[in-house]
């Protein structure tokens, strides 16, 4: 049993080499060598897909034979697709495929979705299940679900054939852009990155009040983008960070609850934002280096939020930093680690100045492998490259999976005419409130984000709900931000909180109680969308003026919100009073909205109102000095 294993594993690591070899050659521009194999564009798709899915069954299996025999039948309906598909695509057979096809194509449909329920779970495979055979009976749905009916032959043959369903947007993003960034990742991680940064984070910030759950900001926050899952950067980071935090004399739930925020921030934090971010940028044709440029505002606005509340509740609660004996020197983190921002800062060159979105990850990798044997630390021999390659397989397979099965979703949309029905039933209920509009696309993202990982939700939501918010004017870009923001809520959000119920496991500490706090301290998070999304100067989409005052507004009101909610100002101290703390809070709300920008002299009446919020705040505090004098 444990030989068969390490066979598969092998086998993988070997497949992850030409996997990525290939893509290189994609990437690099000198197709020659593919093109004399394969003909068209589809053939490469196929490949990809022929080279992991298999391994979806080999992975996630618990029965050999049965495993072995799922694998092998999607090698050969691969195989299959990819010899016919410069066939198919002359004869168009997406909508008219030889009966032996469409039984290929029926095989190959159930194995994205079996795949899709070992990788992914049992939630998104019935998500995906039911939506994928919509087709089939969506003349007998009610009202906005009901379209145009196929047949089971021509739902196979467009799920599989067609490049609007498995092979859809997100496929070829994946294929195209998102690999690389993988690859980078992992590297970051197995030559020691991770370390590296966490001791970077304690030198800057270990001392001050609530240090270590600083640390887990800025060390979790940088993980997170790398890795791109919150999950996976809880339960890496959070070994180290959420022992420390309770130390320090935090709360265990507490505890968990920073750790399970940051890494959900991590994954809006540019420079790589995880896959999702490459998608969006697929989806509005625009580089990627636009989208991290325009999330990055936002995910500072996010970050610093959440260092405000931990300060308030540090100050509140009267804990100290970390002993400076215990803590690395900076200058010395520095020296050992300087490969590590050496290959960081290139990665953003490349992709913020240069544009290369497609390179520079090959490029950062290459750096950081030459650059961590130089420095004579974590260099790279067979074993390590071994579980690199792993490593990098592993997290293939898992997504390519849920790109597939999310294909399927898309493409029974486009089958049965949906995607654009929907986006109109949208707008009929909102009628022209773009309040309303805004929360129903709040609420259903955030519903979606329960049931299906960001990525999934993100681009169903991409199709019917992006949409119908750009026809009410808003900006594209801002639009799909919003999606992205809200699915992300759900990570720290109960009844689920898959991140912050992984942060309490840690932690040893309730569930349901670290997802309450996490609530609490990621409560800007829920603003933080409708900021952006009604002034699109806080996506660097105007002048330097507008933005630096936009920005300047959203900090003022943020201090405020996170005073209140934990009952501590750094200029004032501790609040007391409960209704002091409301009064702030609604004084951030007031301030932070751009509706009711500070400094926008033209519209009197929102300046009206955020000066009432600088009152609201006087009024808190001075009545919590009075309730306190009574009290005394």
């Amino acid at each position: 049993m444990m030989n068969r294993l390490v066979d598969r594993l092998l086998v993988l690591v070997a497949l992850t080499v030409v996997f990525i070899a290939m893509d290189m050659l994609m990437v690099f521009g000198d197709l020659q060598l593919l093109e004399a194999v394969m003909r068209i564009e589809t053939q490469f798709y196929y490949l990809l897909l022929l080279l992991l899915l298999p391994f979806a069954f080999l992975i996630y299996g618990s029965r050999p034979v049965i495993d072995s025999l799922l694998a092998l039948t999607a090698v050969i309906v691969m195989s299959a697709l990819l010899v016919t598909a410069e066939e198919s695509l002359d004869n168009a057979w997406e909508f008219g495929a030889p009966e032996w096809m469409t039984y290929l194509c029926l095989v190959l449909w159930l194995l994205v979705l079996e795949a899709l329920r070992r990788s992914a779970g049992w939630v998104l495979f019935v998500i995906a299940a039911l939506f994928s055979g919509l087709p089939l009976f969506t003349e007998m749905m009610p009202g906005p679900l009901s379209g145009l009916q196929s047949s089971w032959q021509e739902t196979a043959s467009y799920h599989l054939l067609s490049i609007e369903s498995v092979f859809g947007l997100p496929f070829r993003a994946f294929a195209n852009l998102v690999i690389g960034f993988i690859v980078f990742g992992v590297v970051l991680q197995k030559t020691g990155g991770g370390q590296f940064f966490l001791d970077l984070a304690f030198s800057l910030m270990g001392k001050q009040r609530g240090g270590p759950a600083k640390v887990a900001i800025f060390s979790s926050g940088l993980m997170g983008s790398m890795s791109g899952s919150v999950v996976t950067n809880v339960m890496t980071t959070g070994q180290l960070t959420i022992p420390a935090m309770k130390n320090s004399g935090m709360r265990a739930e507490t505890a968990g609850a920073v750790e399970a925020c940051a890494s959900t921030g991590g994954v809006l934090l540019p420079p790589i934002m995880g896959s999702t971010a490459f998608v969006m940028a697929s989806f509005l044709d625009i580089p990627y280096a636009q989208v991290a440029v325009a999330a990055f505002l936002p995910a500072v606005l996010y970050f610093f939020s959440l260092y405000i509340q931990i300060d308030s509740y540090a100050g509140r609660e009267g804990l100290k930093g970390i002993d400076e004996d215990k803590i690395p020197q900076l200058i010395s983190v520095l020296r050992s680690g300087w490969h590590y921002l050496g290959a960081f800062g290139l990665l953003i060159f490349l992709l913020l100045v240069l544009q290369q979105e497609a390179v520079a990850p090959y490029y950062a990798s290459l750096a950081l492998i030459v650059l961590s044997s130089l420095s004579g630390q974590d260099r790279m021999n067979k074993s390590k490259f071994i579980e690199l390659s792993l490593s990098v397989g592993k997290l293939l397979v898992e997504l390519i999976v849920i790109l597939s099965g999310v294909g399927l979703i898309v493409g029974s949309l486009s089958l049965t005419g949906l995607s654009g029905t929907l986006v109109n039933d949208l707008l009929a209920i909102a009628q022209d409130d773009l309040f309303l509009l805004l929360m129903m696309g709040a609420l259903t993202s955030f519903v979606l984000g329960i049931g299906m990982t960001v990525t999934a939700a993100y681009i169903f939501l991409a199709i019917v709900l992006a949409p119908a918010l750009v026809g009410q004017g808003l900006n594209p870009l801002a639009a799909h931000l919003f999606i992205l923001y809200w699915a992300m809520l759900s990570y720290i959000t109960p009844p689920v909180a898959l991140g912050a119920y992984s942060a309490a496991s840690i932690a040893q500490a309730s569930a349901i109680g670290t997802g309450i706090s996490a609530m609490r301290m990621g409560s800007v998070l829920y603003i933080i969308p409708f900021i952006f999304v009604l002034d699109s100067a806080f996506l660097m989409a105007a002048s330097p003026s507008a933005i630096a005052l936009v920005v300047f507004e959203a900090l003022v009101g943020i201090c405020l919100i996170a005073g209140g909610l934990q009952g501590f100002l750094p200029i004032y101290k501790k609040l007391n009073s409960f209704f002091g703390r409301v009064l702030n809070l609604i004084a951030g709300l007031l301030i932070a909205v751009p509706e009711l920008s500070l400094f926008d002299i033209r519209d009197v009446g929102n300046t009206e109102l955020a000066l009432i919020g600088l009152a609201f705040c006087f009024i808190g505090i001075l009545w919590d000095r009075f309730t306190r004098k009574v009290e005394e």
